[in-house]
């Protein structure tokens, strides 16, 4: 038999009532409030968006990753190269930015609070592509070649690997290419003599017969290059999203790193750059076989490689000596947090 509720109960025993109604709505609302996913913005270089250094963060948002973490994850497209990046931290339009290293250091020693607090891309393997008559470093004197930022670390490593085989910096005109996409535009029509060349664009160019000179990483064997960058300040005051982005990147380079999905990962690259799938499988077996490290195992991030990154600097001149330690642009914590670095 179905009790009725006594509406004309006292005060005092309608009290207990009121308190447990009270308590699961405060319950109920405090459930809503954490189920709330964490808006979080990641600043990106238009000319990253076409090419192999987007795949970590596509297939972390692609497979859930960021999703699973709790996470409103946005691209957020920021022009004008790796120094805008860092200042998209700084004037709103990003909580967290891909930057390469050379452009993180020398924003923080401009004063910017930025740091590194996950690895994207280690040891970037760009290929020096010339012109199918170009048959020797010694046939680029006179030439004009396309590269990246000055103070980027695409153009130091190709120089250093220029000045090795004998080509120092007045034996070739140079000019600005941003990005692998129109450096590639700019060999194939022409334009420029030489060109690196990130992957799979190198590929598609020695398809169509150009030729491959040199590696970057015959002269820069070890290299910290691409970071996910966050300010001190902005950080510290939003940990938990920090930590839970990090945790689903290195989801992420865990499924990439797996034979097991090998066709997925290069459908996604095909996805990215809008070239042949075998020219993707080539990139992977570059990578892997044998073992390259060019993509960090879970996102750790390696101390040497920071180090290298700051002495090649110094080597060129942008960083005075005596050089900054490689623990002042690192914040190791969140990684560690997430249980993915020692």
């Amino acid at each position: 038999m179905l009790t009725r509720p006594n509406f004309n109960a006292s005060p005092r025993r309608r009290a207990p009532h009121r308190l447990m109604l009270a308590l699961l709505l405060l319950i109920g609302a405090t459930h809503a409030a954490s189920s709330q996913p964490i808006h979080l913005r990641y600043g990106q270089a238009y000319s990253a968006q076409r090419s192999i250094f987007a795949l970590p963060m596509l297939l972390a948002e692609r497979r859930g990753y960021f999703l699973n973490e709790g996470l409103d994850f946005h691209m957020v497209p920021v022009p004008g190269g790796g120094t805008r990046l860092v200042e998209a931290l700084h004037d709103g339009t990003a909580d967290i930015s891909h930057v390469a290293t050379p452009f993180l250091v020398q924003a923080a020693l401009n004063g910017s609070d930025a740091v590194a607090v996950v690895t994207e891309f280690n040891n970037p393997i760009y290929s020096l592509v010339v012109k199918p008559e170009i048959k020797s470093y010694a046939d680029l004197k006179g030439k004009l070649i396309g590269l990246a930022a000055e103070t980027g670390s695409i153009t130091i490593s190709i120089r250093r690997l220029l000045a090795m085989n004998g080509i120092h910096r007045d034996d070739f005109r140079s000019r600005f290419v941003d990005g692998t996409p129109d450096r590639l535009v700019c060999l194939t029509k022409g334009d420029c003599d030489a060109v690196p060349l990130g992957q799979p664009q190198d590929f598609v160019a020695m398809r169509q017969g150009f030729r491959l000179l040199g590696l970057s990483t015959e002269a820069v064997p070890e290299f910290l290059y691409t970071v996910t960058a966050a300010r001190r300040s902005w950080a510290s005051q939003n940990k938990e999203a920090v930590v839970r982005y990090v945790r689903a990147l290195g989801r992420a380079f865990a499924f990439i790193r797996d034979p097991a999905n090998r066709e997925e990962v290069v459908k996604t690259i095909a996805a990215t750059t809008g070239f042949a799938e075998a020219n993707a499988r080539l990139t992977l077996a570059l990578y892997f076989e044998p073992e390259r490290y060019v993509l960090p195992m879970r996102g750790e991030i390696d101390i040497k490689g920071m180090e290298t990154a700051i002495t090649f600097l110094g080597e060129a001149g942008i960083v005075k000596k005596p050089l900054p330690p490689a623990a002042q642009f690192i914040d190791l914590q969140y990684l560690r947090a997430a249980g993915l670095q020692d």
